[in-house]
């Protein structure tokens, strides 16, 4: 504690030192040492994720965007820390380091997750892709509400989230800046450090960054949270050339690694086990060159390649023991000691994208993309089996290590066209259009139950009753998908917005490979599941005044085919080591195509200026979900929820937002879910203008997250029947150093 207050202390002195200060703007040393950024109102943002460079306030789409200038005000401990404070997105989390989000109430398994433009993953075995980015390295996250399968193919049927990190620029004059940040939040006494440096020319620039972070297990209201410690690190590189005035060409690398990563267990928790990350991390390479200002109507032609390797390495401490009494009379007992999976996700794409402007008022963007992911997974069982007389003597002791391939390699690859038009209309009409048409490749190796079993050190590669659980194959199917949106302006400041779309999922690996034997039954995937399909429909309204900006929209999302688990059998052959075919059958809960969907609802967010210094801010946010096949409510819907708060700004000195968060109660769930009962939370934030000293410049961001101690649940974190209680008071404070 010491620490906290050594740090609140620097930032009170500090601030006070700013209050004496001449509040004049100081001439900036360079780009790094400019005046704080200010949170820049939604509506002036221009975004990417459609393509093409707009202003949200000219684009019909529904779009929450999270800039620098809020991972730095707030505690920021992952991406959706920050996202879960946009209306319409909720977080879910497995422990402290390991989150996710949902858009308007369908999770990460039916949305689209890219970095700087580039797919990470849309497996819905893959969990934490979220928290496998550098807060620290964020320019903004831009999130598009709704289905957009007809802009970035499979997953997409709930939305898009695009983390766009930070990068170098060209200038006149040569340049280098760069920052050095420190951090700390006492919840999990988290310790960051991060460093960048830029430099650059009219024809080049450079940015490379570093970030390295600690944590120990997270303090809730109930108690310390068993086994929730993390440690980080982040290398990232940037890269631009122009060889010519027209021509970039850029490149980047980015290295996100975790270790010690804690996936909460223990007395707390539901069930015995203990497992944590002991390595999780990704690896991104990509390059891209475009060119521009082309003669006719192609305006510009880009060219982007990446590819993006992500592995998970898993220790589990089952500490389990069962017993079980033989024919003869004697006593087994069988301890699990050690589970260790692992998993290994490499990812290729290629894109080529043309620009065209046939008039003044017509924009098209359209392309060919294609990527492949391969999905290599192994786990090793250790095992000691003791077996004792009636008399409870122990007669013997067998160690076992058994192989096995969860998922047998496989690999997933997707190609598709698009085309995205835009056409801008006298008063104020804007109408944009898109299709897409994909083709889906599927192949896997053949799967067997048991790989290997090795006996006080004795392997046999052909153990007893080997079953062939996947047999060697491939899959092909083609999908296509569809959106209109529409922009009306009633007046200068007001406008209505209209987006109609068709969207589509094919199955991922995990949901077509799944293979996990219960004893009894099996749960067991298809590798002839369809894609599912969606409708989605927005409906708008939207206000950009200087001093008041109101975004409100309803909207439904139909969805059909969706996967579930049906009773069914499992055929399987057995691996005799001879010619000889022999089948059998077990109980089996198998994917398949049968369930539909409807989910609807509304969120809406205000910013008023109530006077001088004064801001209001307001959101809130609501979902239904039902599963219309089976007349039930669907899992994982968050509740009603929503965020009050004020922020005062003084020029020269800095600014302060209180907030209070809340949800309802969760009472409409699906069989066997945990229902949740409503709770608020307040939360300090509090930052200063840059101070300079001589070339250096000095910023500071401090809060406090649930001052009150709160216990409360976070419906979206009950989904593995673990988290019970979120984070307790939790103290932050970052220090910046810009050159």
């Amino acid at each position: 504690m010491n620490k906290i207050f050594l740090l609140i202390a620097a930032f009170a002195a500090i601030s006070l030192g700013v209050f004496g200060q001449n509040t004049q703007t100081q001439p900036a040393q360079s780009d790094s040492a400019k005046l704080s950024e200010q949170p820049t109102p939604l509506g002036e943002v221009t975004v990417s994720s459609l393509r093409f460079n707009r202003k949200v306030k000219d684009l019909p789409t529904p779009l929450a965007v999270v800039g620098t200038y809020d991972y730095k005000s707030r505690s920021a401990l992952t991406l959706s820390d920050v996202l879960r404070s946009q209306p319409g997105i909720a977080m879910g989390s497995d422990g402290v380091w390991a989150t996710n989000v949902t858009i308007r109430g369908l999770n990460e398994n039916r949305l689209v997750t890219l970095i700087d433009g580039h797919r990470v993953e849309t497996a819905t075995d893959l969990t934490a892709s979220f928290s496998m980015v550098d807060v620290n390295d964020i320019e903004r996250v831009e999130v598009i509400k709704g289905a957009q399968s007809s802009l970035y193919g499979t997953g997409a049927m709930g939305g898009i989230v695009n983390v766009i990190t930070r990068d170098g620029h060209f200038a006149e004059k040569p340049y280098i800046s760069g920052n050095l940040t420190s951090g700390f939040a006492s919840a999990n006494k988290l310790f960051t450090e991060h460093a960048d440096i830029t430099a650059g020319a009219a024809k080049w620039y450079l940015r490379v960054s570093g970030t390295y972070g600690n944590a120990d297990d997270i303090r809730t209201p109930e108690g310390e949270l068993p086994n929730s410690q993390y440690a980080y690190n982040n290398v990232a590189l940037k890269a631009g050339f122009k060889p010519r005035d027209n021509h970039l060409f850029k490149v980047q690398y980015q290295r996100n690694w975790n270790t010690n990563v804690g996936i909460p267990g223990g007395s707390a928790f539901a069930g015995p086990a203990e497992a944590t990350y002991t390595d999780i991390g990704r690896h991104l390479l990509a390059a891209s060159y475009e060119i521009t200002e082309l003669s006719g109507q192609l305006a510009s032609l880009k060219l982007s390649y990446f590819t993006q390797y992500i592995r998970r390495d898993v220790d589990m401490l089952p500490n389990t023991v069962t017993e079980a009494t033989l024919p003869n009379g004697n006593l087994q007992r069988t301890t699990p000691t050690l589970v260790t999976p692992i998993g290994k996700h490499l990812t290729n794409g290629l894109q080529l994208q043309s620009t065209w402007h046939f008039a003044s008022n017509q924009t098209l963007v359209a392309g060919i993309d294609a990527w492949a992911r391969r999905l290599t997974t192994d786990r090793t069982k250790y095992i000691t089996a003791e077996v004792f007389n009636p008399q409870g003597t122990l007669l013997v002791t067998n160690h076992l290590e058994r192989g096995e391939t969860p998922i047998p390699e496989s690999t997933f690859g997707s190609a598709g066209f698009f085309m995205q038009h835009e056409l801008r209309l006298p008063n104020r009409f804007t109408l944009i259009t898109g299709g897409r048409i994909d083709g889906v490749y599927i192949g896997n190796k053949q799967g067997l139950d048991v790989d290997y079993l090795v006996v006080n050190g004795t392997r046999n590669d052909s153990p007893a009753n080997q079953r062939v659980t996947f047999e060697k194959g491939n899959e092909n199917s083609f999908s296509w998908s569809a959106n209109a949106g529409m922009l009306y302006g009633i007046s200068e400041n007001t406008d209505i917005t209209l987006n109609l779309a068709r969207s589509f999922r094919a199955p991922s690996l995990e949901e077509r490979f799944k293979y996990i034997d219960l004893g009894n039954f099996v749960r067991l995937g298809d590798p002839a599941l369809e894609p599912e399909s969606g409708y989605n429909a927005d409906l708008g309204f939207r206000v950009w005044k200087p001093g008041f900006t109101f975004q409100a929209g309803i909207f439904v999302n139909r969805l059909t085919n969706l996967i579930v688990e049906t009773p069914g059998e499992f055929i399987y052959t057995l691996n005799t080591g001879t010619d000889e075919v022999v089948t059998d059958t077990l109980p089996a809960l198998v994917n398949t195509n049968v369930s539909k969907a409807l989910l609807y609802g509304f969120d809406y967010e205000l910013q008023a200026k109530l006077c001088k210094g004064f801001v209001l801010l307001h959101s809130a946010s609501f979902v239904r979900g039902r599963d219309t096949e089976a007349d039930a409510n669907l899992p994982q819907i968050p509740p009603a929820n929503g965020r009050l708060g004020i922020r005062y700004t003084h020029q020269g000195i800095g600014s302060a937002e209180l907030a209070v968060t809340g949800a309802l109660d969760q009472e409409k769930t699906a069989e066997n879910e945990q229902e949740t009962g409503g709770y608020t939370r307040l939360d300090l934030m509090l930052r200063t203008d840059r101070i300079h000293l001589g070339p250096l410049a000095l910023e500071l961001f401090a809060g406090i997250d649930n001052i009150t101690d709160k216990s409360y649940t976070n419906h979206l974190s009950t989904n593995r029947g673990s988290i019970s209680v979120e984070p307790g008071r939790n103290i932050y404070v970052r220090l910046n150093l810009a050159f």
